[in-house]
């Protein structure tokens, strides 16, 4: 078997690991919401059913209670699984993007797979940070979500064999420009997962006929609306950082590849779109008091201009950076 190919089995690993995470996390969500609905109905029991009685509706006295209610937090076994699977699936997608380094004798992020590879592990990565600095496994089972899909899109449709470049990707700024880009990306992607469950979480505070459905009582087991924003916004004001140096160091290089800076080939305009769209939300956020559902609306279109520069513009328009190989 060859490197590459043991690099995509490494990749369907992954995805495979990271689907059962993905089912873990959910399970602990939605366990965590009956322990939350237990502990409101054990609340209501009166006061003379207290320490020492039978009624199996109070718990013992030294058990773990659920957390919310003062209590220790109590096990959370689906949890557990749910981190050690999406850690090593993150291992097994490392171990694949170096392999297909390996085989392809360069950088493995040069064409649309790759760039669906590297771009989903970089998003594993933030979502593994932010549980090293807080309780963040909330996001689990919409960031594994999303990866998984990311994966199995890039495995049955963007999918090209591991060769060189082209002579105008063979530079430096491969590495430099593209590495940053994808970056950006990974973290643009949590950030999304966050505006969105923040949109829910507030529709459904609000009252929303839909969402406060029983289906949708583990939106009580996410954080206020309020602290979803302020997580969102610092990983977009990361991430806006390197897609300005994306967009700075593409300048650069098309420079000098092409002898010209700025061109409006369509992927240079769709990368100064992204570049107006998350300036203009950190800009209304920062210093016009745009807040709430206004801001979070401004991540969701914005994220929606990078899934569009990486597929529509790659697949629909021919321009000077048509480097997908799958057409």
């Amino acid at each position: 078997m060859e490197i590459a190919e043991l690099s995509d089995l490494l990749v369907w690993a992954a995805a495979t690991a990271l689907t059962v995470a993905m089912i873990a996390f959910a399970v602990d969500l939605g366990r965590r919401t009956d322990e939350r609905v237990g502990a409101r109905a054990t609340a209501d029991v009166p006061a003379t059913v207290g320490a020492g009685s039978d009624d199996p509706r109070v718990p013992a006295s030294g058990t773990d209670g659920p957390g919310p209610h003062g209590g220790p937090e109590p096990r959370r076994r689906a949890a557990g699984i749910a981190m050690s699977t999406t850690w090593l699936g993150t291992a097994m997608l490392l171990l694949a993007i170096v392999m297909r380094g390996v085989a392809a004798g360069r950088t493995p992020w040069a064409n649309m797979y790759e760039f669906t590879m590297v771009g989903s592990f970089i998003a594993l990565v933030v979502f593994l940070l932010l549980n090293l600095r807080r309780d963040a496994r909330f996001l689990g089972a919409f960031v594994t979500g999303l990866v998984i899909l990311f994966l199995v899109v890039g495995l049955n449709s963007f999918h090209v064999a591991a060769t060189g470049v082209q002579p105008a990707l063979q530079n430096y700024w491969l590495v430099l420009h593209v590495g940053v880009a994808i970056g950006a990306t990974g973290i643009f992607t949590v950030s999304f997962v966050m505006s969105a469950l923040q949109l829910l979480r507030d529709s459904r505070d609000a009252g929303s006929p839909f969402l406060t459905r029983p289906g949708f009582r583990w939106l009580d087991r996410t954080p206020e609306p309020t602290t979803l924003e302020s997580m969102s916004f610092r990983l977009n004001a990361i991430g806006f950082v390197a897609w300005t140096f994306t967009v700075i160091g593409g300048a650069i290089w098309a420079e000098d590849a092409w002898g010209r800076y700025w061109g409006w080939d369509p992927k240079e305009v769709w990368s100064f779109v992204i570049w107006v769209v998350y300036a203009a939300y950190l800009h209304a956020r920062t210093t016009r008091g745009w807040s709430g559902r206004r801001a979070a609306w401004f991540v969701v279109v914005g994220y929606a201009c990078v899934l569009f520069n990486f597929t529509g513009v790659n697949l629909i328009f021919n321009g000077k950076h048509s480097y997908s190989g799958i057409s």
